[in-house]
């Protein structure tokens, strides 16, 4: 409903509207994600959002947030809709300033395990209680076995964040599903996945490692027309379906999880438990480890 969380212009009453807006289509819990950024977004955004999150009527419905980037990869495609200008090395400091300003709700970060120094910001972040999720990357085998070995134990909306065409066996996506310590994050909106890649992914992983996730975007709820979304130039479609027709690359979702939900129940691809393991439980799984005290 045109709430951005990553926007320099976000306020304490838009964060409450969504958040309640979020709920009252059927989420039960989320977390907020903020994009690749400027420090000072990051410093402006993380404590605005963590006041609200710290009321009562907010304290289980957002937990935490999911900081995805800045530490991706800014190669065309594996950069997404984020901002190349703001991805950044991996770096203690700012990922310690990043946790502060979130005044210790950082319960989930996306970052590419081939960039440099990953490996020791992944084990930095994993000992504080920090689910860390590969993605946004063009990392091969050997690096996404090193991130595994260092603590990373998710992977963001597989499939996605990469470039329309990549080799054929040596790939992100084949290495991070033949990787059985990782569990997979897929964007289950019809639009992002293929019904034939959600099935060979539940198909690999089983349910029990894998997790559904929206991938929401500020113009979810929002009629079809063309939005300024992420610092992209986006149509959305009639179908749902939100993209950047210059970059040729998707714009997060314009989907709500019930409505992922139900798309992945007409599949016919799980039985009732399954999809509660991959809508819900799966997913508490993680953020209860990362709720755990360091």
């Amino acid at each position: 409903m045109g709430v951005d969380f990553s926007s320099p212009n976000l306020t304490e009453d838009d964060f409450v509207r969504a958040c309640r807006l979020i709920r009252r289509r059927g989420t039960a819990v989320f977390l907020p994600t903020i994009i690749t950024s400027p420090l000072r977004v990051y410093e402006r955004n993380l404590p605005l959002m963590a006041r609200v999150m710290k009321r009562d009527e907010f304290r289980t419905l957002v937990p935490g947030f999911h900081v995805e980037g800045p530490f991706i990869s800014r190669e065309p495609g594996a950069v997404g809709a984020h901002n190349p200008d703001w991805v950044r090395k991996p770096d203690l400091k700012f990922m310690a300033r990043l946790m502060e300003a979130a005044d210790g709700l950082v319960r989930l970060i996306t970052l590419a395990p081939e960039a440099p120094d990953a490996v020791s910001l992944i084990r930095w972040v994993s000992r504080r209680g920090v689910v860390v999720s590969l993605g946004h990357s063009l990392a091969g085998e050997e690096e996404i076995a090193r991130a595994v070995k260092a603590g990373a134990r998710l992977v963001t909306h597989l499939g996605n964040g990469l470039p329309q065409l990549i080799h054929r066996h040596q790939n992100f996506i084949w290495a991070a599903l033949a990787n059985d310590d990782l569990s997979v994050m897929i964007i289950a909106d019809g639009h992002h996945l293929p019904a034939a890649v959600i099935k060979t992914i539940l198909c690999v992983k089983g349910p029990e490692r894998v997790i559904v996730t929206s991938d929401s975007s500020p113009v979810a709820g929002l009629p079809p027309g063309r939005y300024r979304v992420l610092g992209n130039s986006a149509v959305l479609e009639k179908s749902g379906r939100l993209h950047n027709p210059q970059k040729k690359c998707l714009v997060g979702s314009s989907a709500t999880m019930a409505r992922c939900m139900r798309f992945l129940n007409s599949l016919n691809l799980l039985d009732p438990r399954g999809l509660s393991m991959v809508g819900r439980t799966n997913a508490l799984k993680y953020l209860a480890f990362a709720q755990r005290q360091p």
